[in-house]
């Protein structure tokens, strides 16, 4: 059931314990009583020996088990609509215990303690391993791409990328609700995120684009040029127009987060993401996405976008 409680007999040999400990794993939830070690000094340490970590810093009453917080990670992986609610609701149903609250709050602490014990384990395999470095995930993400071998030829584009939006992932802005917001000062551990002020740095160097609201048919491609000889370079730029006219981006606005940009190789490797906040798919994203790149990766290589924006003009300068 545990992660390695202790046998009856070791209880006897231990002059402080942990009393009275609810220890909860995925198929079981008990009571129990754990011996300090010699080199324990707080509870948590205590917790953590056996399997398990606390919901709060420095006296637990409650923990989860390691196993049961590495399994709803994995869960949440692959399915990332499974949230933390509904994995202390499937724990409730589990344990067969109507579901409260609280319950809630004190999965999302061991969880995020969880989190931040692998994020510091990560972080000092990189520096063991040497992949610490600035952009070194960047630079070896995708073997067939960044890998050069020895006298290798070279190629018309060092790197090829595309990038695009996706507005599935969504999140209510608290506004719509009349409630006061919560103000998130949390940041990505991870480099694969943007910064949203490194994004808004490109916020005013587009060109301004004319209105387009009278547009009825802003979100489909225009008639086809009937001519053979039509001209290869960047021909898409001038027959493709953006999505849709501005009254209808105005939805967006009742998102905080109305989805995610990002920028991937040919071999399906995330590169880059960024949030897309209260807007659509604004040109300030792709900007800093392939400014990103270009620092990177230099400039001889290949972006693919199934939109044509204004702001082509501003990329090839």
């Amino acid at each position: 059931m545990g992660d390695g409680l202790p046998v009856a007999g070791e209880l006897e040999d231990q002059t402080q314990c942990l009393t009275n400990v609810e220890l909860i794993d995925l198929f079981g939830r008990r009571l129990a009583t754990l011996p300090h070690k010699s080199h324990h000094l707080y509870p948590n340490e205590v917790l953590i020996y056996y399997g398990y970590i606390g919901c709060s810093p420095l006296l637990p009453t409650v923990a989860f088990s390691l196993c049961t917080l590495a399994t709803y990670r994995q869960i949440h992986r692959i399915c990332p609509r499974f949230g933390i609610q509904a994995q202390c609701k499937l724990l409730c149903h589990l344990h067969s215990m109507p579901y409260r609250p609280y319950l809630n709050v004190q999965l999302t602490a061991a969880y995020d303690v969880y989190l931040s014990i692998l994020d510091h384990v990560d972080c000092q395999l990189k520096k063991v391993l040497g992949r610490d470095t600035d952009n070194w995930r960047m630079r070896n993400s995708c073997p067939a791409c960044f890998y050069k071998l020895e006298d290798e030829p070279a190629l018309d584009f060092d790197w090829l990328v595309s990038i695009d939006g996706n507005n599935s992932l969504k999140r209510w802005d608290t506004n719509v609700y009349g409630v006061t917001p919560r103000v998130d000062t949390r940041c990505p551990r991870s480099d694969y995120w943007l910064d949203d002020r490194d994004v808004d740095r490109f916020k005013y160097e587009t060109q301004s684009r004319p209105n387009h609201d009278n547009d009825v048919d802003n979100w489909q491609d225009p008639q086809a040029n009937a001519d053979a000889d039509i001209p290869t370079s960047f021909t898409c730029v001038e027959r493709w127009r953006n999505a849709g006219p501005e009254q209808r981006k105005r939805m967006f606005s009742m998102f905080h987060k109305s989805g995610i940009f990002i920028a991937s190789c040919r071999h399906r490797f995330v590169l880059l993401a960024c949030n897309m906040v209260k807007s659509g798919e604004l040109a300030k994203y792709p900007l800093a996405v392939i400014n990103r790149l270009l620092a990177v990766y230099g400039k001889n290589g290949g972006c693919a976008y199934d939109i044509g924006f204004p702001w082509v003009p501003d990329q090839k300068n």
